[in-house]
């Protein structure tokens, strides 16, 4: 009987896979488990590969690793970079040390010069390297706030900037042409990168340029982020820290958290406990790679984390108060409002595509943010966002608001006071089988809504592009006071809608009612979009 396509491929990946344990344990799949590892190979999302630790061209492993480093190799030299400076760092997940030396390994062998982290390192680290020093690419291990059994792979550019469209197609297109693993060359390597660690940490530290003290709640999520924040914050003097004990080593079980992402439920039920034993006036979190920083405060006597875009609005407001002049931005998904208060200083805004390989390449960005918990606040020293420097100025503002009598709650009010009420929310849809995802993209598409929140609706498909943002998998609802943006994830088997209702600062005397109306709008939305999409249940119910 003649073998499956799939049997022979997978064969070949066996007799051919440098690690003995992932090639053990192909050995052992089912028929329908190898049909699942071999139908495609991991391709770069949003912020690059990600998947699960597991043997075949769809998983992460010791061979995708490799291959894809030859893959990344070739691209530069075909640009005619060979012989360049790449530096390579990892986070402490599992395989994250191999799969670091393996790529370091792999990169000179074919002639560059690989400066390899000599421990685990955030990722904003990495970014701020490939630009100090001036390198041609970085290449970080990490799945930032995956579950514990995924892994992945992050390429950076000349500049630290995250790679976007057409080197990652590149890149996919090599790794289709890439020896086997097994025949790809290593050379050895020495690890490096003390002074690169202290050159980033002074930067973090002295975005802080005002002083005062302020009592902080953090934790690191069990990631690599714990000691470089608080060497952060000790020298930019903020002396004043507690610290969630059984979250800050790094742990690559996350053995505390179901999930290591501190948006998720639960993630951060000890951090907030913390606060409030201490009396801490701001609460902080980073995630396991350190380039997400989430924010508690007391609000109304309770202590809550703050959703992205209200410390998105809340770093960006005070940079244009202090006088940073530049282009603001954030990306479509995120709220309005910072292109309201920009224009109301007087500076520039753009909206970009999901993700800081995007709003990091704004030209002259002076501050950027991203709702899911992402700020780049530091541009000329990392063009991606940066958990550590957020934190840095998120205590900050902090001590200046202490100082004057107020709070990050005043401040929150006084905003919305002066700019109206801007409610945000997110609605997402994880599923076992992406072909869910595709059936809702295409129902939306077929029968866009014409009215949103009792408002006559306009729809803009990003399939194809505008003249303002490159083509993507998003369509984009907007009615006067309310929008929805549609989109699968890039990182993860989710579909998110991403959930906007403003009233204007002459209906918001009554902050408590204007956000609840908000809210009501918003509610009323995500019932529309669940319907729309086919995401509800035969009860009624949302699967969201």
């Amino acid at each position: 009987m003649t073998q499956s396509r799939t049997a022979v491929a997978a064969q070949e990946w066996i007799a051919h896979d440098p690690d003995p344990r992932t090639a053990a344990e192909l050995l052992c799949c089912s028929e329908e488990e190898l049909e699942e590892r071999f139908a495609h190979s991991l391709t770069f999302g949003t912020a690059g590969l990600r998947g699960p630790l597991r043997g075949g061209p769809n998983g992460m492993n010791l061979a995708v690793v490799m291959r894809t480093t030859w893959a990344v190799a070739k691209v530069l030299k075909d640009r005619g970079m060979g012989g360049s400076l790449i530096v390579v760092g990892r986070d402490a997940r599992h395989g994250s040390e191999e799969f670091a030396l393996a790529t370091a390994e792999v990169l000179a062998a074919q002639g560059f010069t690989a400066e390899l982290m000599f421990v685990a390192v955030p990722t904003p680290v990495l970014a701020f390297t490939v630009r100090h020093e001036r390198a041609a690419a970085g290449i970080q291990i990490t799945a930032s706030h995956n579950p514990p059994c995924d892994n992945g792979y992050k390429v950076y550019f000349e500049g630290g900037f995250p790679i976007v469209p057409p080197i990652d197609k590149e890149i996919e297109q090599a790794v289709a042409e890439a020896p086997y693993a097994d025949e790809i060359p290593r050379r050895r390597v020495k690890p490096s990168g003390v002074d690169a660690i202290q050159h980033y940490i002074d930067r973090a530290a002295h975005v802080r340029r005002t002083h005062g003290s302020v009592r902080v709640a953090f934790t690191p999520l069990h990631g690599v982020g714990g000691e470089f924040a608080m060497d952060a914050l000790v020298r930019g003097g903020c002396a004043d820290v507690h610290v969630v004990e059984n979250q800050f080593a790094p742990d690559p079980d996350f053995p505390s958290v179901a999930f290591p992402n501190p948006e998720e439920p639960g993630a951060v039920e000890a951090l907030l406990k913390l606060a409030a034993d201490v009396d801490a006036e701001v609460a902080i979190a980073l995630d396991p790679d350190a380039d997400r920083c989430a924010v508690a405060a007391s609000l109304d006597g309770q202590w809550r984390m703050l959703r992205g875009d209200e410390l998105g609005v809340l770093l960006g407001e005070d940079a244009l108060r202090r006088g940073v002049r530049g282009t603001y931005a954030c990306s479509i998904v995120s709220s309005s409002l910072l292109s309201v208060i920009a224009a109301a200083y007087g500076q520039p805004f753009v909206h970009t595509l999901t993700g800081f390989k995007w709003i990091g390449r704004v030209p002259g960005l002076a501050y950027g943010y991203e709702e899911a918990i992402g700020y780049c606040v530091d541009p000329k020293a990392v063009p991606d966002k940066d958990g550590i420097s957020a934190l840095v100025l998120v205590l900050q503002l902090a001590a200046g608001l202490k100082a004057e009598g107020r709070s990050i709650a005043d401040q929150l009010d006084e905003i919305a006071r002066r700019y109206g009420v801007y409610e945000t929310d997110q609605m997402s849809v994880r599923v076992a089988d992406l072909a869910i995802i595709t059936e809702a993209m295409a129902r939306l598409r077929a029968n866009p809504p014409v009215m949103l929140g009792g408002q006559p609706a306009a729809v803009v498909d990003l399939a194809a592009g505008t003249a303002e943002l490159p083509p993507t998998d998003a369509v984009v609802i907007t009615a006067e006071t309310s929008k929805v943006v549609v989109r699968p994830s890039g990182t993860e088997p989710k579909l998110k809608c991403y959930l906007e209702a403003h009233l204007p600062a002459a209906r918001c005397v009554d902050l408590v009612a204007a956000r609840a109306e908000a809210r009501s709008v918003v509610a009323d939305i995500r019932a529309e979009m669940s319907a729309t999409l086919g995401l509800l249940t035969p009860s009624g119910d949302s699967l969201a």
